[in-house]
């Protein structure tokens, strides 16, 4: 059975990916399984927390028990996952999954991010916990999967048909499309970041976000940056190849 976890910052399509990869039929998908956990460890005014905190187990050992590592009925099982949701987790259980690294240019991300987050901080991007899997994965020997949205949305096909080679899969067709509106798998917290997502029925043609960068977060966006440009060095696609 080949487990994939996909770890990415917010609003960085990685429901559309997850949509994606949820129309494999031999792929079962999960939406954020930390996410309780993370909420547990401060007071964080995220949208929908209540009903997050009461829809998951907040035991993150438990999670990685039950729901990682847990029996699912498909050979593939693909696990939607933000980096920043890794906080107080315990890593070793990386080494027994396969794990992608989703990336956006912190310059749209921020920008989309402070509409649902306003006081939102470099914290919020899990840009730094990225990076964190991306230095892991290199000491280890390993060749890191990085996906950045924006060759994504360019090219779904390529960059799918690549990922999937590099997982010993066969890219599927299917893959590129899904039906419109809310899924069985989404999170509680669909409906307070998942509206864009619902109306879609596959990868739109990338597009800057239509919010400014706040001024505020001028100085997070100056520490992102970096931390961005050296994931994205790896991506799939990237014109200039990883070294």
């Amino acid at each position: 059975m080949k487990r994939i976890q996909c770890w990415s910052g917010p609003r960085n399509i990685s429901t559309a990916l997850m949509y994606s990869w949820r129309q494999r039929a031999d792929t079962t998908v999960y939406d954020e399984p930390f996410y309780a956990h993370y909420l547990s460890l401060d007071d964080r005014d995220h949208p929908g927390a209540a009903e997050v905190l009461a829809s998951q187990s907040t035991d993150a050992d438990a999670v990685i028990r039950d729901v990682i590592l847990g029996d699912v009925a498909t050979p593939v099982f693909y696990i939607k996952q933000m980096a920043h949701h890794l906080k107080g987790v315990d890593r070793s259980h990386l080494g027994q999954t396969e794990n992608i690294i989703l990336v956006r240019h912190p310059r749209d991300m921020l920008a989309s991010l402070s509409v649902q987050l306003p006081h939102c901080e470099l914290s919020d991007t899990g840009l730094v916990e990225s990076v964190e899997l991306l230095d892991a994965i290199l000491a280890e020997g390993g060749d890191p999967i990085v996906i950045d949205s924006q060759t994504l949305l360019k090219d779904p096909a390529g960059v799918l048909t690549s990922v999937c080679e590099r997982l010993g899969l066969t890219f599927d067709e299917a893959m590129l499309t899904w039906p419109v509106g809310p899924k069985p798998q989404d999170g509680a917290w669909a409906p307070y970041w998942y509206d864009k997502v619902h109306t879609s029925t596959g990868f739109a043609s990338p597009r800057p976000s239509t919010h400014p960068v706040p001024d505020r977060l001028g100085p997070i966006l100056d520490d992102a940056i970096p931390l961005f440009e050296r994931l994205n060095h790896y991506a799939v696609g990237a014109e200039t190849p990883a070294g």
